[in-house]
C-alpha cells in the first residue's frame, strides 16, 4: 500500500491562500463590472466568482465524496468554463439569467464552510476510488483556482480602467537606470535527451503531463533573451504588418479581416508617432525593455521575419532545465525555490519588467528569463503524449482542446501561482487569441 502523501494543514493552508488571492483580485474591480464580459469570448465576470467554488463542490464534495451539493442551480450554471472560437458562440453557450452578488457570495462563504471541513476530516484520499487516490480532486480543486487567478488577470487587464482599484504602492513601471534593452545574442545548446512531463512520483499532474517520457534533442541555438518589445517594432517599422510572406495563410487572413496592425497589448500615440503599453491598471510610455507580448501568429510570423523559427516544447525543456553534466534541475536557476519568487511570477508583479532583470534565474547555460515575465509560444501543437489517460476528477480538462486548433506555451507569467511553476507543466492557447501574457524567442537549428 502507497504511504499517504497528504498533509492536511498543509493542504488547507494552501486552499485559503488560495482563496484569499481569489478574493483580492475580484475586489480589484468595482461593482460596475460584475455583470460585464472585459472579454467578449469570455463569460462575465460574475460566472467566475461562482465558478471556483461550484468546480470544488462539484468535483470534491460531489463526485468525489458522494456528498450532496449546497444549491443545484448555481453548480449547474457555474460548472464549466468557455473556449469558443467566435463571439456568437461565446453569448450562446454563456448567458444565463445570472444571480445577484449576493447570493453568489453567500454560496461561495458556504462552500468555502464546507470544502475546509472534507480538507480537514473527510476521507479525501483513498486508493480504492479513481477520483481521491492521492487526494486527487483535492489537489484538481486547488490547481484548478490557482490557474483561473491568472484567468482573472487577463480578463480584468480588458476592463475599462475605471472599473480597477490599482493596489496602494504599485508601481507599473518602476524607474529603470537603463531603458535600452539588453543587446541581443544567441547560446548555443548541445544536444541531449530531455523529460518531458511530469513523473509518476509527483502527487499530482495534470493529464497531459503525463505519462512522463524522454526524447531526444538536436543542437539548437536559442536567443539568450525574450523579444523585447524593441525588437518587435523592427518588425512593424520594416512593414511585417502589410507583408503576407511573413504569415500563414490563416493568420495573414486574420490581420486583413481584424485590421491588426500592431500586438495586442500596444496602443498608438494620439499622435501615431509612437506606442503606449497597456499595463493592468493604466498605460504607460513604451517599454522597449519589456517583453513583447503577442500572439501565436505574430510569434511566428516575426521568427520567420528574422530567418529563425519557434522553439518546440522540448527545446524548451533542454534549456530551461538541462545542464552540461546531463542532471535535468528542477528550475532553470537549480532544484530549489526560494519563498520569494527568483524571478517574475508567483503576482510578483502585474506586469512585466525588463527581459534582463533576473540575471541570477538563468538556466544553467546562461539563457534567461525562461520561466516568469510571460509564457513563451512553442512551435508544437498541443496534443497528449503516448499513453495520455483522461483525469479521473476532471476528465475533459485536457481532452477537448486536443484539436490542432491550439499550442503548447511553457515557463509562466507575473501571476502564474508558484505552484504551477513545475518543468511538467503545459499551458496552451489559440494562435491568434490575444489576451493572455504570452511572449517568445527565436532558435535556429545548429
Amino acid at each position: 500500500m502507497a504511504l499517504s502523501t497528504l498533509d492536511r494543514p498543509a493542504e488547507l493552508q494552501r486552499f485559503r491562500q488560495a482563496r484569499a488571492r481569489s478574493r483580492a483580485l475580484f475586489s480589484l474591480l468595482t461593482d460596475e463590472a460584475y455583470y460585464a464580459r472585459p472579454i467578449a469570448l469570455r463569460n462575465p465576470v460574475v460566472f467566475y466568482e461562482g465558478h471556483l467554488p461550484a468546480f470544488a463542490v462539484n468535483t470534491l464534495l460531489k463526485r468525489g465524496l458522494g456528498e450532496p451539493g449546497i444549491d443545484a442551480h448555481l453548480e449547474t450554471i457555474f460548472a464549466r468554463g468557455i473556449d469558443p472560437d467566435d463571439e456568437a458562440n461565446a453569448i450562446a453557450r454563456g448567458n444565463p439569467a445570472w444571480p445577484s452578488r449576493e447570493v453568489v457570495r453567500q454560496y461561495c462563504d458556504e462552500a468555502d464552510r464546507r470544502l475546509q471541513a472534507a480538507i480537514l476530516e473527510a476521507p479525501i484520499e483513498r486508493p480504492d476510488h479513481p477520483l481521491l487516490a492521492e487526494a486527487q480532486a483535492l489537489r484538481a480543486v486547488l490547481e484548478h483556482e490557482e490557474m483561473h487567478q491568472e484567468t482573472l488577470a487577463y480578463i480584468w487587464h480588458q476592463a475599462p480602467y475605471a472599473w480597477k482599484r490599482k493596489p496602494e504602492h504599485y508601481v507599473t513601471a518602476p524607474p529603470r537606470l537603463r531603458e535600452t534593452p539588453p543587446a541581443p545574442g544567441a547560446i548555443e545548446i548541445p544536444g541531449g535527451t530531455v523529460t518531458l512531463g511530469t513523473p509518476d512520483a509527483e502527487p499530482f499532474a495534470w493529464d497531459n503531463e503525463r505519462p512522463a517520457h524522454r526524447v531526444p534533442v538536436e543542437a539548437f541555438r536559442m536567443d539568450r533573451y525574450k523579444v523585447t518589445n524593441a525588437a518587435f517594432r523592427e518588425f512593424i517599422e520594416a512593414g511585417g504588418y502589410r507583408d503576407a510572406r511573413w504569415w500563414r495563410a490563416e493568420d495573414w487572413a486574420w490581420i486583413v479581416a481584424e485590421r491588426v496592425t500592431c500586438p495586442p497589448f500596444w496602443t498608438p500615440t494620439d499622435d501615431g508617432s509612437d506606442w503606449r503599453i497597456r499595463g493592468l491598471f493604466e498605460e504607460v510610455p513604451f517599454q522597449p525593455s519589456w517583453p513583447v507580448y503577442a500572439t501565436w501568429a505574430e510569434a511566428h510570423a516575426y521568427a520567420r521575419f528574422r530567418g529563425q523559427r519557434l522553439q518546440t516544447e522540448a527545446e524548451f525543456h533542454r534549456a530551461a532545465y538541462g545542464t552540461p553534466d546531463g542532471h535535468e534541475r528542477r528550475y532553470p536557476w537549480g532544484d530549489e525555490l526560494p519563498h520569494r519568487a527568483p524571478a517574475n511570477f508567483d503576482f510578483l508583479r502585474w506586469d512585466p519588467e525588463p527581459v534582463d532583470a533576473r540575471p541570477a534565474a538563468a538556466s544553467a547555460w546562461g539563457v534567461e528569463g525562461l520561466v516568469g515575465n510571460g509564457w513563451e509560444w512553442t512551435a508544437d501543437v498541443f496534443a497528449p503524449f503516448a499513453g495520455f489517460t483522461p483525469l479521473p476528477s476532471y476528465p475533459e480538462y485536457s481532452a477537448e482542446f486536443f484539436d490542432g486548433e491550439h499550442y503548447v506555451m511553457k515557463g509562466a507569467s507575473p501571476v502564474t501561482p508558484r505552484a504551477l511553476v513545475r518543468p511538467g507543466f503545459r499551458n496552451w492557447f489559440r494562435p491568434r487569441y490575444p489576451y493572455v501574457y504570452a511572449t517568445f524567442r527565436c532558435v535556429t537549428s545548429a
